[in-house]
């Protein structure tokens, strides 16, 4: 596999001057400076390859931008440049930065408890233990409150249920998330909507609003809206000269590590390159980074049937894909990471935006595989070794005392699993043919 190389000496500089002026479009019309292909290095048959993994891969739309200006766009189907389409959870980050807006202006603290907004006995828990549910809790995703009801969406008070202190664990429960536009709302005194129109929309040129759909709030759009919203992040939360997120401090905990029980995730926001992460629906804290295949300094709005929007800073670069995906997770990144791949191998020569990929020290092979593969290490003996499946269920677990190790797969199904190397902090995906 192709992995970007990042440069260490551009990603400290988030908060300082990009590496080159970035563009931006203008706030009315369809008008869009755009970078041949050529000029980065990309050939047409792998540009071409790319085209089709996505159409293979039921994908309605693609826009590739650097400095802002759009390198690759791309509709499937019946979808065009104006068609509207859901974010599905990648709007998440919306009600993230407008949550920092809020902040900024006086409405409310993300300090400041849940209740104070909301009111008493928004969840089934006492009156104790609600109190102690703040609005870092939820953009965090820590709020303690029992993501294995039924319905996990749901925000009724009933479905709200004490399962643990806040802060103390991480759960991807998307009811508690909700209920954020709530207390945007009661501490604004405007409708979300409104009130997204009025501090980002109208200053970034984005268009689209947020509909009801069964409990949550699903921000829909079109694909070039979607990209304004990630050159605004590039950016720093500055559009053109107008600095839209003047709150610097929450900005950079918005874009890192929030908590330590998932170093993968910000607020509302997925990042890239950490020692660990850990996905929705389990417990488990899988070693390694989330995206092999994309740059460590990522990150990325994800949602259900694939809606992702890639932001990164150390070469400028922002990527978008809208479709549907035949898997039913609700982040899935294993789709994020192949297109990835897809992506890395774009240039046909070493350029600005990738550089010749070192041979990796841990190796896994062959992948795909029929009946074994075999894990080595150049630089060192493999400790434990933990095989799992794409749902994160341990399927074997042992220890190698050498630099090499054979597992016997022919028994499993045909799919996609994890090798997991915890002394090593080094996850491998492969495919069982």
């Amino acid at each position: 596999m192709k992995k970007s190389i990042v440069v260490a000496a551009i990603c400290s500089l988030w908060f300082g001057l990009s590496a080159q002026t970035i563009y931006f479009p203008p706030l009315i019309g369809n008008n869009w400076e755009t970078i041949a292909p050529q000029t980065l290095d990309y050939c047409q048959p792998k540009i071409d390859s790319l085209y089709n993994f996505l159409e293979e891969n039921n994908s309605k739309a693609f826009l590739l931008l650097k400095d802002g200006k759009i390198v690759l766009e791309k509709y499937f189907g019946t979808h065009t440049p104006t068609t509207l389409w859901q974010w599905a959870s990648a709007g998440k980050t919306i009600t993230s930065f407008m949550t920092g807006i809020a902040q900024q202006e006086g409405h409310l603290s993300i300090t400041d408890t849940t209740s104070t907004y909301l009111g008493p006995g928004w969840t089934n828990c006492t009156p104790q233990q609600e109190e102690k549910i703040t609005i870092w809790n939820q953009l965090t995703m820590t709020s303690g409150l029992d993501d294995g009801v039924p319905d996990h969406y749901c925000t009724l008070s009933t479905c709200l249920n004490y399962l643990a202190d806040p802060g103390t664990r991480w759960a991807y429960h998307n009811g508690p998330y909700t209920l954020l536009d709530g207390v945007i709302e009661n501490a604004t005194g405007q409708t979300l909507n409104a009130y997204t129109t009025q501090k980002l929309k109208t200053p970034t040129g984005m268009t689209g609003a947020f509909y009801q759909v069964g409990y949550n709030n699903v921000y829909f759009s079109n694909a070039r809206s979607m990209a304004r919203f990630g050159i605004l992040v590039l950016n720093k939360g500055n559009w053109n000269g107008n600095q839209i997120m003047t709150d610097t401090a929450y900005f950079n905990d918005m874009v890192n590590t929030s908590q330590n029980l998932n170093k993968a995730y910000g607020y509302l926001w997925w990042l890239n390159g950490k020692p660990s992460f850990m996905v929705p629906n389990l417990q488990t804290v899988f070693p390694g980074t989330m995206c092999p295949n994309a740059p460590a300094d990522m990150i990325s709005a994800i949602g259900s049937g694939g809606q992702f929007l890639n932001v990164v800073p150390s070469q400028n670069l922002v990527w978008l894909r809208m479709g549907d995906d035949p898997s039913t997770t609700n982040v899935p990144f294993l789709l994020n990471d192949a297109i990835w791949e897809y992506v890395n191998d774009l240039v046909c020569a070493t350029s600005g935006i990738a550089e010749p990929v070192k041979a990796e020290e841990i190796q896994l092979k062959p992948n795909p595989a029929a009946d074994q593969v075999t894990v080595s290490s150049e630089s060192g003996t493999l400790g434990k070794i933990i095989l799992y499946d794409q749902c994160g269920a341990k399927l074997m677990e042992g220890f190698s005392s050498t630099t090499s190790f054979t597992i016997d797969i022919s028994a499993i199904n045909g799919g996609i699993y994890f090798v997991a190397l915890p002394e090593l902090g080094k996850t491998i995906r492969f495919v069982k043919l």
